[in-house]
């Protein structure tokens, strides 16, 4: 059984605004979390309950994950750059 997805409004304009080939891997990882979204490479979010990131590339998917409703929330994408650190 697969997981539902749900997307932030804010998440759909940045996908926009992004690069084409960026985006079709951006959108590739989201029809692989709704498999498992405990696979590829996440690291849980210190501080948080059942909040996630994903990387892809330079660019890092932050979601949240509602285990008995098998749901998950994707809320932001962001650009990591050299000037992050």
């Amino acid at each position: 059984m697969n997981w539902v997805l749900t997307v932030n409004s804010s998440v759909r304009k940045t996908l926009k605004r992004i690069s084409r080939t960026d985006a079709e891997r951006i959108v590739k990882a989201f029809e692989e979390l709704t498999i498992n979204p405990y696979a590829g490479d996440i690291r849980k979010m210190e501080g948080e309950d059942d909040t996630w990131r994903r990387r892809i590339g330079a660019y890092r998917i932050k979601y949240e994950v509602q285990t008995a409703e098998r749901i998950i929330r994707i809320f932001e994408i962001s650009r990591r750059t050299s000037k992050t650190y």
